[in-house]
């Protein structure tokens, strides 16, 4: 989903202190609409990539008119980059070009106070329907799993074609971002990645090894779980010691780490790299979509820099588009490569890395290079 866009870029939140005073690092920006063909009436809103622009909830944060079709909204922001959208309470009614196609994701980074306007003339009118869903095969949900000092959370289990039929074990495909894995109904902007739709075809046309894949649902608290901090690291001990033995307890898995694997995209990318590098006694292969490994403050490539024990029976796939954000992970993408590289780990064998200049930073690009992914780590 698009909110997925900077959230590995921009942890944690919100500049201000309790006491409503700003705190000495925020920026403050103003954000300033003008909207011709609203009335003066109408609500519009901000939506983004922090805590303080909503999570990308559509109608959490309300711009204030201030007349003539102009509205704004002024915020202090900790994060120097972020990505942000105007809407009139719903995706069904974002800002849009003169063709009707939504906007792509406006990006800033900030260097100081700053005021940014926009011109919106275009808004999407889509009728009030829900987005229909559809999973290929069959999923089991496990509701409300609960785990110390992080939320509760749903996991989603897509059971292999042949599944129910046999009694043999599989290897197990973990997840994050679980809402956006299998079903556009349950995704933001109704894009999944469409891996039920592609496992079940490579399994059937007998490229892929059958496997277990489980969707990790993500919590408003994305932000701080995915990325390296006290709530990543307890997010990899919630996936490791209690989604994995649910899973192995209820399913007939290959619970060694030679069978399972982690994948993700932007921060469910550096955090499939963290599971595996971190746990390689649990997991040996890891799914890297567009992934921040170095860029802000986020470093994780020092990590794999400063590792001096033997080398980690580990593979990784590692991808990346070239189109506005995807080409500022660019630097952190290849620094880790060569990395890897110092750490003996070979291109082709060990790790894969693909590149899609033209690819945005979205759902519909990580599902187009998933096969390349499944391919790579479960083929025949």
């Amino acid at each position: 989903m698009r909110y997925l866009l900077l959230t590995l870029l921009v942890v944690l939140s919100f500049c201000l202190s309790a006491s409503g005073q700003q705190q000495s690092d925020s920026l403050r920006v103003t954000f300033r609409v003008h909207a011709p063909t609203l009335p003066d009436s109408q609500r519009v809103y901000l939506t983004g990539s922090t805590a303080a622009l909503g999570n990308w909830q559509p109608d959490k944060v309300v711009m204030q008119h201030i007349g003539k079709q102009v509205w704004e909204k002024q915020l202090y922001l900790k994060e120097r980059l972020i990505a942000y959208k105007f809407t009139l309470g719903s995706w069904d009614n974002e800002a849009t070009d003169a063709q009707g196609q939504p906007l792509p994701n406006f990006s800033l980074q900030l260097e100081g106070d700053t005021t940014v306007q926009h011109t919106l003339a275009h808004w999407l009118k889509k009728k009030t329907q829900e987005v229909k869903g559809g999973i290929t095969g069959k999923v089991v949900y496990h509701r409300n799993l609960k785990a110390d000092s992080l939320k509760h959370r749903d996991l989603v289990v897509w059971l292999p074609p042949g599944y129910e039929q046999d009694s043999k074990r599989y290897p197990v495909l973990y997840m994050h971002d679980g809402q956006n894995v299998f079903d556009p109904a349950t995704s933001s902007f109704g894009v999944d990645w469409r891996i039920d739709e592609i496992a079940d075809s490579l399994i059937r046309s007998k490229q892929m090894e059958p496997a277990i894949i489980v969707g990790i649902n993500n919590t408003p608290d994305r932000m701080e779980e995915y990325v390296p901090g006290d709530k990543g690291s307890a997010y990899m001990e919630f996936v490791v010691h209690t989604v994995k033995p649910l899973i192995d307890r209820e399913y007939r898995t290959k619970p060694g780490a030679k069978h399972t694997l982690t994948g993700g995209s932007s921060a469910g990318g550096i955090m499939a790299f963290m599971l595996a590098w971190e746990y390689p006694q649990v997991f040996s292969k890891a799914i890297c979509m567009s992934p921040a490994f170095k860029i802000m403050h986020i470093d994780y490539v020092k990590e794999v820099q400063a590792y001096s024990g033997k080398k980690k029976k580990l593979r990784f796939y590692i991808d990346n588009g070239g189109i506005d954000l995807e080409a500022r992970l660019q630097p952190g993408i290849d620094e880790m490569l060569e990395a890897l590289q110092q750490k003996g780990y070979r291109n082709g064998k060990d790790y894969t890395w693909v590149l899609d200049k033209n690819a945005l930073h979205n759902e519909a690009a990580w599902a187009k290079r998933m096969p390349d992914a499944l391919l790579f780590m479960l083929g025949k």
